[in-house]
């Protein structure tokens, strides 16, 4: 080596670079300004050779071999040197061509950091991860880390042979660390490579990767997210009208490995498969919205998606971003809303993932007491630091504005909320108060409610929370915490404990029944017959019922149609929509055989229906979150087991008069109306094309002048067992 070039080098910046211990080796690598020329250096390990070539003429110069772990170097007359690229020869005779990571300048700007640091950069996505793009002329992947403990980071991955001395980045002032790798391209494996102060250097898959493996492999999948065009514009411009509080909600849930059978040779079937067969399915049944239990990136199949690892990649089980891109499109084109399941409460701990990220608790809390979950092992967001909301809250959006979904549901809020929930004396730390609440999460979820809403009118925030919390649905205004719907699981573990009881036995639990209407609005809120009631031993939906078999159908015909004249919206899980006995699990499909019986054949037509008018009368769904939208006739018939009340829409003669028997026995019932006039049956759960007995009321009933139940009027009706009945008004 010559001595000038000798001393313009810096030589322990040098050996930080060879040692693979720098966190900024840019400012060595690459050119650089050196007196009146430009100094250019390389660290290529392992190679005998390395020349510049210039791209202007295709000229070459060899570069000084200053390391002979790999280390090239070369002074350049001229402060211009324009495009170039490098030839390195290895000592096998292999030869490669490879353009310079280092001549790029940073892409993540001032203020991008500025914003993440403040918990508000809202498309962080937009730049963490990693990005397809061409820079300066060269085709490439832009790749961005959060990791501010670290010592060095590098990308590594399929386009350096998962050697993390050739693609170093630089660490900026916010912790991020950056690089542009040309010549990496979309389909390649990769994670990022970080070695620590102690020397210890492992592997992370990308927090903010578009796409991953197939598990068991754990490594991130360069993607690209454009180039899907997007054909749903109608139902977006429409979406705040569709999913208005007046609005009819009725939701298919499903685990989308259990819904369509794979090809022969697939493990699963492919998302736009399973959507040109799913949107058939909802629009002949009448559903308004699926609900897909979580999509994100999950290493554990019987975790069924809640145990996320990956928030910003669809899994790969069942295809490509795009592929999923086609699914909500198809949905949307169909006019049926997709809502997702969304998990922000906890993570797990699998190594390649968030756990212990950049040597330390940098997602979690340091303190096992905040940032551990004892009920199911995970690990709990430190949702304190900004950048880690941020990657929440971000998280969130993305899914909105790049997949155009239309809600999701916050799941487990309750280990959110509760600093001590699921946790014994001496496991958890009390807030600044004393108290058990957790304020930063309560502030987290404010910011989600706040921004979302702000950014996508008539997206829904729905709550899955399992204590009484108030006000989750009120508006951030009046201090609730902004959701749209909360599931009402009081409304149905009381009822199935109620319908769990034979008939003979069900007077002495009436108050179970009826308990529902003293808090039904103090939130706005969905009825859930979800995956959790049929899973981990509960039994199905028709298992939960008493009796023999067809007094089991009856009685979830009952469940169905009580349901459905209820106030709230409304959800029901795959395969409980035909009357599936077996429990369900992730490893088999639904049980589409079933529909060739009769019974199981009535119990979808009879939701079909239940739909159809839940959809197309008005009192169904107008004002289910207002008090004039419900009105008791008759709730305190304990002995006889039976309930009566009222529906009603915003127009006086919208009037649904529903009638359930939840006995074993057949009644003749007088029930007291509003209104003279006549009252019409328009659905009754024991109609033979549900697979009941036919005992219906096929007459127009007209109103008599016969007071009952405090009314002037009155009407006649028989029931059969376990069945409901609706009526609506003529005048």
């Amino acid at each position: 080596m010559t001595n000038k070039l000798y001393k313009l080098m810096n030589w322990p910046a040098i050996e930080e670079v060879i040692y693979s211990e720098t966190c900024d080796p840019h400012a060595i690598l690459g050119p650089h300004a050196s007196g009146t020329g430009t100094l250019l250096q390389t660290f290529v390990p392992g190679a005998e050779r390395v020349q510049v070539q210039f791209l202007a003429d295709m000229s070459e110069k060899d570069m000084e071999m200053a390391d002979e772990d790999g280390f090239f170097a070369i002074w350049l007359p001229k402060k211009k040197i324009g495009a170039y690229q490098y030839i390195i020869t290895y000592p096998d005779g292999n030869v490669e061509t490879r353009q310079d990571a280092y001549r790029h300048k940073s892409l993540f700007t001032r203020a991008d950091e500025e914003a993440f640091s403040y918990g508000i950069h809202y498309t962080v996505y937009e730049k963490l991860g990693a990005h397809p793009m061409t820079l300066d002329g060269e085709e490439g992947v832009y790749f961005a880390v959060w990791a501010p403990n670290a010592v060095r980071v590098s990308a590594v991955g399929d386009f350096n042979d998962w050697d993390g001395r050739i693609h170093q980045m630089k660490k900026l002032e916010s912790g991020v660390f950056e690089i542009f790798v040309p010549g990496a391209k979309e389909g390649d494996n990769y994670k990022f490579e970080l070695k620590l102060k102690t020397g210890l250097t492992y592997l992370k898959a990308d927090p903010y990767g578009n796409a991953a493996q197939l598990r068991p492999e754990t490594a991130s999948v360069i993607t690209d997210l454009k180039g899907f065009t997007w054909e749903d514009e109608d139902w977006i411009d429409n979406r705040k009208n569709i999913q208005s509080p007046e609005a009819p909600i009725s939701v298919y849930e499903l685990y989308l490995g259990s819904f369509a059978a794979p090809k022969k040779e697939e493990e699963y079937a492919n998302y736009r498969v399973i959507a040109d067969k799913l949107a058939e399915y909802v629009k002949k049944m009448g559903y308004t919205h699926v609900e897909l239990m979580p999509v994100m990136e999950h290493p554990f199949d019987a975790s069924w998606g809640y145990q996320t690892i990956g928030y910003y990649a669809p899994t790969s089980r069942y295809g490509t971003p795009q592929d999923f891109m086609y699914f909500v499109n198809t949905l949307h084109k169909a006019g049926i809303g997709v809502i997702l399941d969304w998990v922000p409460a906890y993570f797990p701990r699998d190594i390649h993932g968030l756990a212990g990220f950049d040597g330390t608790c940098l997602y979690e809390h340091y303190d096992a007491r905040q940032g551990v979950q004892p009920q199911w092992d995970t690990l709990l967001y430190n949702y304190g630091r900004k950048e880690v909301s941020n990657y929440l809250i971000a998280n969130a959006l993305f899914w909105v504005e790049k997949f155009h979904v239309d809600g999701l549901r916050m799941t487990s809020l309750s280990s959110m909320l509760y600093l001590d929930y699921g946790k014994e004396d001496g496991e958890w730390v009390a807030n600044m108060y004393g108290g058990n609440e957790n304020l930063e999460a309560i502030e987290f979820i404010k910011h989600v409610n706040s921004i979302l809403k702000k950014r996508n009118p008539g997206v829904l925030s729905i709550a899955e929370e399992s204590t009484a919390w108030p006000m989750l649905t009120a508006d951030l205004a009046e201090g609730g915490l902004g959701f749209d719907l909360k599931w009402n699981n009081g409304f149905t573990d009381d009822y199935l404990r109620y319908v769990r009881f034979d008939p003979y036995f069900r007077s002495a639990h009436h108050s179970e029944l009826t308990f529902s209407m003293i808090y039904t609005y103090s939130e706005k809120f969905m009825l859930a017959f979800s995956h959790a009631e049929a899973v981990h031993c509960k039994s199905s939906m028709i298992g939960k019922m008493p009796g023999e078999r067809d007094r089991k159908f009856a009685g979830l015909r009952m469940t169905y149609a009580y349901m459905m004249a209820h106030p709230g919206k409304k959800l029901l899980f795959m395969g409980q929509d035909i009357g599936e006995f077996e429990e369900w699990n992730e490893t088999r499909q639904v049980e589409w055989e079933l529909l060739k019986y009769p019974g199981h054949k009535g119990m979808a037509e009879l939701i079909k229906n239940l739909n159809a008018l839940y959809r197309t009368l008005p009192a169904l769904h107008e004002l289910d979150n207002n008090l004039e939208g419900f009105e008791w006739i008759n709730s305190i018939a304990a002995e006889k087991n039976y309930l009566t009340f009222l529906r009603k829409g915003k127009n006086a003669e919208d009037i649904v008069l529903v009638a359930a028997n939840f006995s074993g026995t057949e009644l003749d019932l007088d029930i007291g109306v509003p209104f003279a006039g006549s009252y019409k049956e328009v659905l009754n759960t024991d109609a033979k094309a549900y697979g009941g007995s036919g005992m219906v009321n096929g007459r127009m009933k007209k109103a008599v002048q016969k007071e009952w139940d405090d009314r002037p009027y009155s009407i006649n009706l028989k029931l059969a067992p376990l069945s409901v009945s609706m009526l609506v008004y003529k005048p």
